[in-house]
């Protein structure tokens, strides 16, 4: 296993990669990688991803290839967005090649609590006794942590006859861990709309509430104001009502002398 600056530069692009490809917020990301080579050097593969959604009801795994479909993104460039990766995890295989080091099949990658943990496993699968389809349930099943109920009564059996027939090989995986790329990472798409008009109300809420608080302060005041006018303008207008009584009787009483 190669632990060069040049491989640690390749993880933490690939962590990026991964992390604009989701386009919300994400508890945990698991990653399954193959590079086989035919005859003529010629490469053939497959990759596919699942991530968790951030969010108490959200408890099933999200597939790379739902994405596009379900938050109304162009297929087709999300799809090449998705060969970038999987080109940078045949960059990774390739600096293994140069340094002439024993050569894996496949990779897993991890991503959960902060961590970055990828799995080399070397098993040839031009001799396994498992097709892709097989292979990926059973990925599914010993990575994803699903009970054996969300699986098929047929893919049930498969995964019964993988446990019962499993020959443990220290020697056929090794693994690397470090912590998570930890700088910005700009998603391919924004969060949904519904959340982010959401917070963004939830932000603008307590200005509105300060100026509504301020404005109420206000009309108090106008209003307390107000009151206060009126009964002044009351109270002069009884003060010259009285004078002018009095101005009254007082002409009264003269012109009887």
């Amino acid at each position: 296993m190669i632990n060069s600056p040049e491989v640690k530069k390749i993880y933490a692009s690939l962590q990026k990669q991964l992390f604009g490809l989701i386009p919300e917020k994400w508890e945990k990301i698991y990653l399954y990688a193959s590079v086989q080579e035919k005859t003529l050097h010629l490469e053939t593969g497959e990759l596919y991803f699942y991530y968790f959604p951030k969010g108490i009801l959200k408890k099933n795994p999200v597939n790379v290839y739902e994405i596009p479909s379900r938050f109304n993104i162009d297929e087709e460039s999300y799809i090449k967005l998705v060969e970038r990766l999987y080109n940078t995890i045949k960059k990774l295989r390739d600096l293994y090649k140069k340094e002439n080091v024993r050569l894996w099949s496949n990779i897993t990658i991890r991503i959960v609590n902060f961590k970055f943990q990828i799995d080399f496993n070397y098993e040839n699968l031009e001799k396994s006794k498992y097709s892709n389809t097989e292979r990926h349930i059973i990925w599914k099943y010993k990575n994803l942590e699903l009970p054996i109920e969300s699986f098929t009564r047929k893919e049930r059996k498969l995964i019964n006859d993988y446990n019962n027939g499993e020959v443990l090989d220290l020697n056929a995986v090794e693994s690397y861990e470090e912590s998570i790329y930890k700088r910005p990472i700009k998603n391919i798409i924004e969060y949904n709309k519904e959340r982010t008009q959401e917070s963004y109300i939830q932000e603008k809420k307590p200005k509105e509430e300060k100026k509504n608080s301020q404005y109420t302060y206000i009309t108090k005041n106008k209003k307390i104001y107000e009151k206060r006018n009126k009964a002044k303008n009351e109270e002069e207008s009884y003060i010259k009502q009285i004078e002018n009584q009095r101005t009254a009787v007082k002409s009264q009483i003269l012109s009887h002398l």
